[in-house]
């Protein structure tokens, strides 16, 4: 595990756009884990950026999301789906067949979690995995458990992913109760993982997944066991963790 500390929210979106665009170059029809909400949304203005100045080209990667809402269709404005295209789909060149995420109307939750377990394993495995980190530590809609759930499944999202989630609706009583989430296991199985945090309140997640046990109450922490993570913070995200440790060249803690 490599941690770097980023100066602010502008330099962490860089840093991490950096190593989105080197698995792009290094491997154009690259499978990229994607992920949603307020702290990739930098980022993918970075590589839009980018890919308008001709740097980048997305024409052979697919792309896979960790999670949508259920109940909430493509229009939805408040769908993941519709997050991905305004934030990010529609200013590249990656395909439309090529976007894969959770269909939030299926009803049967059984159907469409083994539906969305065969378009993983049809993309041959993920090469590069973004995450965020949610409050509770959550990754995609993990959330904190007694146990870790493996593949993709339907999740009953807890009082502080609502909480948190509401910001983004017209009222805490819109903001859907259930979501489909790629599970730990599909996680874990992607070659590369990238983390990035930002904000105070963010330190205590970031604390306890990284120095913390490994436990399904901080799903996080199970990246603890995965042999390519790199994590980018900044430093309110950074806190408590910079009063223990000192980040050494490399990304290493001291």
């Amino acid at each position: 595990m490599r941690i770097y500390q980023a100066h602010d929210y502008n330099d962490l979106s860089r840093k991490a756009a950096n190593i989105i665009s080197a698995q792009i170059i290094m491997k154009p029809d690259a499978v990229l884990g994607l992920a949603t909400g307020s702290s990739p949304v930098g980022t993918y203005q970075q590589l839009i950026e980018w890919y308008r100045k001709g740097d980048l080209d997305f024409c052979e990667a697919k792309s896979v999301n960790l999670d949508e809402y259920k109940g909430l269709g493509p229009e939805d404005e408040q769908s993941y789906s519709h997050f991905m295209h305004v934030h990010f789909f529609d200013h590249i060149n990656i395909r439309p067949e090529n976007t894969c995420i959770p269909n939030g109307l299926e009803t049967d939750e059984e159907k469409e979690c083994q539906r969305y377990n065969k378009v993983i394993a049809s993309c041959g495995g993920i090469d590069l995995q973004l995450l965020g980190i949610g409050c509770n530590g959550h990754i995609g809609f993990n959330e904190p458990g007694i146990a870790f759930d493996k593949e993709t499944h339907c999740v009953a999202l807890s009082e502080n992913t609502i909480n948190a989630n509401a910001r983004f609706f017209a009222s805490r009583d819109d903001v859907p109760k259930f979501a489909y989430s790629m599970g730990i296991k599909s996680i874990m199985q992607a070659k590369k993982i990238l983390l990035i945090a930002a904000g105070e309140n963010k330190a205590q997640a970031l604390y306890q997944s990284i120095c913390g046990p490994i436990t399904p109450s901080v799903p996080a922490s199970i990246l603890q066991l995965h042999n390519n993570v790199t994590i980018i913070a900044d430093e309110a995200a950074l806190r408590i963790i910079l009063k223990e440790h000192v980040i050494l060249p490399g990304g290493h803690l001291k």
